[in-house]
């Protein structure tokens, strides 16, 4: 059936080989679209550190209002440019979009789509499938502190870790319900409150009263590095975990050396019912930009998830279907054994949805 109504998506390429992997993620947006008959209106906007470099401008005023009214979902690259070192273009525009938004869950899948790409001896792709949800608003990147005496031997920095009851509260519910709703039955939430006592007590105290709203569910709690050990010691034993803004940072690039390497990583930085962003993990690498050696499979995966969450499941399942039959023929960038570009890896997918998908 024909859907008349278009979807409308913004695009952000960003900096680096956000760039490159975006051109291919969108390739395969397009073209799962039109295979399925999906009106689709893609929006390209500049911000970028060339933007940023040429006008002055990091985001427009009005921007963040445009998005969250007239857009389904943004689809991010990378941001990340030695020309602007303290990053104010990637923290207005990124950080930016996921504050004035709210986007307080973002969402990591974790799963290996070949048994090759899992660097754990004894585990293979299907021991490897758990996802993630990082408290995204809050915690050490709100950016409260400051410097005192700067440069001088009486140097004092004070960067504040802010949690919230709410913001907790809200992040830890998200993951029981997507456990109940997903058919996973373990959440664990991780914390280093025998360090950090006092935003600690918060997180056990909220994790431990919303996990009694959901009996079926198992809940446990670890350590931060408890939790990194036991990831790598036997990683099938996670389906959900639930933690703050830094250490969900931190687990997560750790998770994609289970999946191939941060290029395969995708994510989702989602508020339940409003316009939620979608961008890969990895950052911009620019020295690779231009040269075709990016693994656009993150950017890809990632528009998966967008998909998914627009409520187009089964295209999103094709393209990681795709992807996959991709990852396993070695069709791929050299990151994952293969010898293609990444305009070519991008092509490769775009071939096997005409597998999974039909003409």
């Amino acid at each position: 059936m024909l859907d008349c109504r278009a979807v409308k998506i913004a695009v952000v390429p960003g900096d680096g080989i956000g760039v490159d992997v975006t051109r291919e993620a969108v390739k395969v947006l397009e073209e799962v679209s039109r295979r399925r008959s999906i009106s689709l209106e893609v929006t390209h906007f500049p911000w970028s550190a060339d933007h940023y470099l040429a006008t002055g401008e990091t985001i427009p005023q009005g921007a963040f209002e445009d998005l969250s009214a007239n857009y389904e979902a943004i689809f991010m690259g990378a941001f990340g440019d030695p020309r602007v070192p303290d990053m104010k273009h990637g923290a207005d525009i990124l950080l930016g979009i996921r504050f004035r938004l709210d986007l307080y869950v973002n969402y990591r899948p974790v799963r290996c789509l070949d048994d090759r790409l899992s660097p754990l001896k004894g585990f293979g792709a299907s021991d490897i499938d758990f996802v993630v949800f990082r408290e995204n608003t809050e915690g050490a990147y709100v950016g409260s502190g400051g410097v005192f005496k700067k440069g001088t031997p009486d140097e004092v920095a004070v960067q504040e870790d802010i949690s919230t009851r709410k913001g907790v509260e809200r992040i830890v519910r998200h993951a029981f319900e997507f456990a109940t709703a997903r058919g996973r039955r373990k959440v664990v939430m991780a914390d280093k409150s025998n360090a950090m006592r006092f935003v600690g007590d918060l997180w056990q105290r909220a994790f431990a009263e919303v996990s009694r709203e959901f009996p079926d569910i198992e809940a446990s709690t670890l350590y931060i590095d408890a939790l990194c050990m036991q990831i790598i010691k036997d990683p099938s034993q996670f389906e959900v975990i639930v933690t703050n803004n830094m250490f969900g940072d931190i687990v997560t690039d750790l998770a994609a050396s289970l999946q191939g390497g941060l290029g395969m990583a995708a994510s989702g930085n989602i508020h339940p019912g409003r316009v939620s962003m979608f961008e890969p993990v990895h950052g911009s690498a620019p020295r690779y930009a231009g040269t075709g050696r990016a693994n656009p499979f993150g950017a890809v995966l990632t528009i998966a998830l967008l998909l998914d969450h627009l409520g187009k499941s089964g295209e999103a399942a094709a393209i990681e279907a795709a992807v996959a039959a991709c990852v396993r023929e070695r069709l791929c960038t050299p990151d994952i054994g293969g010898m293609l570009t990444t305009a070519q890896a991008g092509d490769a997918v775009c071939e096997k949805l005409s597998v999974v998908l039909g003409p």
